[in-house]
């Protein structure tokens, strides 16, 4: 036997989904329903790195468990890449419950913004709210996803909609990437919502977008990714494409929120723009969609807001994996969508929008790892990669959508360090 050493070995997985890159990246089609599985699988990891993966009975050949810090039997569990949620908004102040009425009495996602509820009370709300407060409300919205196996995320900037405010929702996403130990992606979206004060004058904020906000948050390097609200009565086609276009030259990377409420084509621009991630796309239609696939644009679907608005449409995941489109899920966790558990959304993906199981955590880990350009180092159990792994409560994937409304976590480990671990060694 070599001296090889590891300071976690995970051993006899019943299920341990490696979502191996030989077999895509992403994962497109029927290859989404390959997990690249291993059973009685093994997982080797030293410092925050995966070292090993393969049988226990390989692993066992050649490392020694003496001097392993931390031997765990994942005997009777699932072993699976940590979630990626893809498209999150938690920097933000304030609460929204009330308006579950509203839509219980019928009230449209339009209807209630016009009456000043909406985006715009979070906007209200988050300006007044200091630095300080907007870290704490994110770390414990962290601290949660992190508990139900979420490792790394991408959050948004967009309930602030002035320079001063948006610059400082950044802040907070930057803060909570130094201190919080799940990895933050940063997303400027300025352009989430028209703000009050420029109603009826939407030319001149997307002008202020493109003439203040984008030049300094590129200046002081704050954001990662920029995102528009596509979508009719908010950001037109034409406005969307100027400032995505305005902020590819400062260097930032493209995301666009396209036909939730109506199609506008969105999907078209999505494929124009080659855009790496089009969140929503509940009714783009099927040129836009086929547009998309050619482009290689990532759908990121979030089956938690057409729950939340009580819509009886979702996106259509099932004619977009038959077009090629790789998916990605996400939590598009807000004030309006408010859950912090990948968990929950595999289950609306699997009930909701038809996806298997399989191709739900395909989703969920790999393709989302690639709609924020991050699947060289997560989103798979490859030697190599981050450390980034679940370990569940459950024998196989399929329980992430059969057993729900609970958490299926045992542990969360997060480059090498157990941060959650509910069933103690």
């Amino acid at each position: 036997m070599a001296s090889f050493e590891v300071d976690i070995a995970i051993i006899h997985a019943n299920e341990l989904v490696t979502l191996d890159s030989k077999f895509g990246v992403p994962r497109k089609g029927s290859m989404m329903t390959n997990l690249a599985s291993i059973h009685d699988g093994a997982v080797g990891i030293k410092d925050d790195k995966i070292i090993y993966v393969g049988s226990t009975a390989n692993f066992l050949s050649k490392y020694s468990l003496k001097s392993c810090k931390t031997v765990i039997n994942a005997d009777n569990k699932l072993v699976a890449p940590g979630f990626v949620d893809s498209h999150t908004h938690i920097i933000f102040e304030g609460s929204r419950e009330n308006e579950l009425n509203m839509k219980l009495a019928g009230m449209s996602y339009l209807e209630i913004l016009e009456s000043g509820g909406g985006i715009l009370k979070s906007v209200n709300e988050t300006r007044k709210a200091s630095l300080e407060k907007l870290v704490e409300n994110g770390k414990n919205i962290l601290d949660r996803m992190l508990s139900y196996g979420t490792t790394t995320i991408e959050t948004k900037t967009g309930y602030g909609l002035t320079v001063a405010s948006e610059i400082k929702s950044l802040k907070a996403i930057q803060s909570l990437n130094k201190t919080h130990p799940m990895d933050i992606v940063s997303t400027f979206m300025g352009a989430h919502a028209i703000p009050p004060e420029y109603k009826n004058k939407s030319e001149e904020y997307v002008n202020l977008i493109i003439t203040e906000m984008l030049p300094e948050i590129s200046k002081a390097n704050l954001a990662e990714f920029c995102d528009v609200f596509c979508e009719k009565g908010i950001y037109s086609i034409e406005q969307s494409e100027r400032i995505l276009k305005a902020a590819r030259k400062h260097g930032l990377k493209l995301q666009i929120h396209i036909d939730e409420i109506e199609d506008t084509n969105g999907a078209e621009l999505a494929a124009k723009l080659k855009v790496i991630q089009a969140g929503h796309l509940l009714k783009s239609n099927d040129d836009g969609l086929k547009a998309m696939a050619e482009s290689g644009v990532i759908a990121t679907l979030l089956p938690g807001t057409p729950f939340c608005l009580m819509l009886k449409d979702y996106a259509p995941a099932r004619k977009m994996i038959n077009f090629g489109i790789p998916i990605a899920l996400a939590t598009d966790l807000n004030p309006n969508c408010w859950t912090e558990s990948m968990q929950i959304i595999i289950a609306l993906a699997c009930y909701m929008m038809k996806m298997n199981p399989s191709e739900a955590l395909s989703a969920s880990t790999l393709n989302a790892a690639c709609a924020i350009d991050r699947q060289n180092k997560i989103g798979s159990i490859e030697v190599g990669k981050d450390a980034d792994i679940n370990i569940y409560c459950v024998p196989n994937h399929h329980f992430l959508a059969y057993q729900f409304g609970v958490n299926l976590i045992s542990k969360v480990i997060k480059k090498g360090k157990i941060l959650i671990d509910y069933n103690p060694l």
